[in-house]
């Protein structure tokens, strides 16, 4: 088995963190951007993330996280390659938790490959709430971390950078991260 590092970057706040931080209601932010905090954070990370010999980026295709992948990573003196990966989705429990299709995220993100991706790539399987969204029940969400990490120990790469969100970090690691926060995960210790 080969030696290697695995590192979980949540992605920076968005606009729906702050506007729910706020008021504790969801804003109904779709798909929610960083906000002005988040993209600071992002850049004061930038040179952090810079020390790592990432050798892949493999990020979730909701627009906030590819906006952290591409802010921590564009430039990096290894250009490690950027995957999206459906399986680092957020679980859907909120506006923000409702993705676009690859077509309207080509727009905002012309160099990453999304011709992977289904046109509905997020949770929308049961019955809708009063939001019409359709909640994901937390038992697939540790489906889909466990998936993720037999993903992660197959790849090749020595270094990996995993760019996602909370509540899917904390079904993969354990740990709650903060927004931009980076953790170390152990993928050989856990199923």
């Amino acid at each position: 088995m080969i030696a290697r590092s695995v590192i979980c970057i949540r992605h920076g706040e968005s606009t729906f963190n702050a506007a729910w931080r706020a008021t504790s209601t969801d804003p109904l932010h779709f798909d929610a951007p960083l906000s002005p905090t988040g993209i600071e954070q992002v850049r004061s990370a930038r040179k952090a993330v810079a020390a790592f010999p990432v050798e892949l980026v493999v990020t979730s295709p909701l627009t906030r996280a590819l906006q952290t992948a591409a802010g921590l990573f564009d430039g990096h003196r290894l250009a490690p390659p950027i995957v999206v990966h459906p399986l680092m989705r957020e679980r859907v429990e909120n506006s923000c938790d409702i993705g676009r299709s690859p077509h309207a995220l080509a727009v905002d993100f012309p160099s990453l490959d999304l011709g992977h991706l289904d046109d509905v790539w997020w949770h929308a399987e049961g019955t809708p709430d009063t939001r019409g969204i359709c909640v994901e029940p937390i038992a697939s969400v540790a489906a889909r971390a466990a998936q993720f990490n037999a993903y992660l120990r197959a790849r090749p790469e020595r270094y990996i950078a995993v760019v996602g969100h909370g509540t899917f970090f904390f079904h993969l690691t354990g740990r709650t991260l903060a927004n931009c926060e980076v953790a170390e995960l152990d993928i050989d210790s856990r199923d």
